[in-house]
């Protein structure tokens, strides 16, 4: 966890920002809770454990510095609620999430599925594409079994 949290000191620094303790310790909490698609209030109740003295707004404020230097990726799953996940290191798409309309749970692809439908839409439309994301909305295989 260290060297990431090296990692994202130097882009912070790169792009003229300081890695303040209330940003390390909102970075922190995403990466100990890495599979967990937290919430903005979600993020700040586990920093609040960690920093009493942080505000909500701070909060808010980091995390859409992080989502504007690409560290973080803010996503909604339909239901309205804005929620931070942690860009792989390295990737140069987000990752593409399963998502059960039977219990919620949301599972993650890591593999980039799109290159070819990146590859068309480009050449066909002529559209230089940045970046992409795709959600699936089914029935997780947890959920598939019990109706079995």
């Amino acid at each position: 966890m260290e060297s990431r949290i090296e990692r994202i000191k130097e882009q912070l620094h790169s792009a003229s920002y300081k890695l303040t303790p209330q940003r390390e310790v909102t970075v922190r909490v995403l990466l100990e809770n890495e599979e967990d698609h937290l919430s903005a209030e979600d993020v700040y109740l586990l920093v609040k454990e960690k920093y009493p003295e942080i505000g909500l707004a701070t909060v808010y404020r980091t995390l859409e510095l992080l989502t504007e230097l690409k560290i973080v990726d803010k996503i909604n799953f339909g239901d309205g609620v804005s929620r931070y996940d942690l860009r792989r290191e390295g990737a140069t798409h987000f990752h593409h999430h399963l998502v059960c309309i039977e219990c919620g749970s949301v599972d993650e692809i890591q593999e980039d599925l799109l290159e070819d439908v990146e590859k068309i839409v480009e050449r066909d439309f002529n559209f230089k594409i940045k970046d992409h994301r795709l959600t699936f909305h089914g029935i997780c295989h947890r959920c598939h079994k019990e109706e079995s």
